[in-house]
């Protein structure tokens, strides 16, 4: 295929149209993770194992992993034991992951939909999605979906980009995210224009704490989160009530503050 004969760059924005966003993804699949890694400095593999640690995947369980991409946090789940459905609403990830790691017996890959789920009630003993619901247009119904595929006493790890704390640091952080990350992306990824969105989806999206409240509100309870690499990324954890009705909400919804772990 020359240049000229290839599609236009595919780029979302802050309407986050599925059709939209989900063909931006088709277009960065295969070169996806490697984008990532370099954007990130290397970060996104110190964020994927501090979310599997969270998750704390164990043999025999049943772990929904959404937005799952290509599959790289899904391959770290699997290796537990636990038996990982990796979903993501975008074909051209889920055909590069399945390219890539089909040949993993405990690992299925899905397309879905994170407000509209294919999966019935109570299915699972963990949920996780990374890098994700930042992307979704409605990001309460996606936590409520979860809520409801997931096992009473079954767990949520969201992972999440977020804003830095301390206002050095953010300053450095915007900087990064304004100058330097547009030059880079031009140089690896095969979509600059979807970093372009990256950013303006970064910057637009709530703190810690409303996400927090976000989680809180749909029924999920123990909510807590903690900063990773100075605030860049939040990783946030809650449960899904012991007495949760069969939908998934709460017959008694927690009014807890959202707190924050220290570890």
């Amino acid at each position: 295929m020359t240049r000229d004969d290839r599609p236009a760059p595919n780029r979302a924005d802050l309407g986050k149209d599925p059709d939209r966003v989900s063909g931006m993804f088709d277009q960065v699949a295969a070169k996806y993770d490697v984008t990532n890694t370099v954007l990130s400095v290397g970060n996104d593999r110190l964020w994927r194992v501090a979310t599997t640690r969270a998750v704390t995947p164990r043999p025999g369980e049943r772990i929904l992993d959404l937005a799952a991409g290509t599959g790289a946090s899904s391959i770290s789940l699997a290796r537990s034991g636990a038996a990982v459905v990796a979903a993501d609403f975008s074909p051209g990830m889920i055909a590069e992951g399945r390219r890539r790691h089909g040949d993993v017996r405990n690992l299925e890959f899905v397309e879905a939909d994170a407000t509209a789920l294919p999966f019935g009630d109570a299915e699972f003993d963990a949920v996780t999605m990374s890098f994700g619901l930042r992307n979704v247009k409605q990001p309460k119904k996606a936590l409520a979906e979860l809520l409801r595929v997931t096992k009473p006493g079954g767990r949520l790890v969201i992972c999440e980009f977020s804003h830095p704390p301390v206002a050095a640091f953010r300053s450095l952080y915007r900087f990064y995210n304004d100058r330097v990350l547009p030059r880079v992306a031009r140089l690896v990824s095969s979509n600059t224009e979807a970093y372009d969105y990256l950013n303006e989806s970064i910057r637009h999206w709530p703190d810690q704490r409303t996400l927090a409240s976000w989680i809180r509100d749909v029924g999920w309870t123990d909510v807590a989160y903690r900063d990773l690499t100075f605030g860049i990324v939040a990783l946030h954890r809650a449960t899904k009530p012991a007495d949760a009705a069969a939908d998934g909400s709460a017959a008694h919804p927690a009014d807890e503050p959202a707190g924050r772990l220290d570890a």
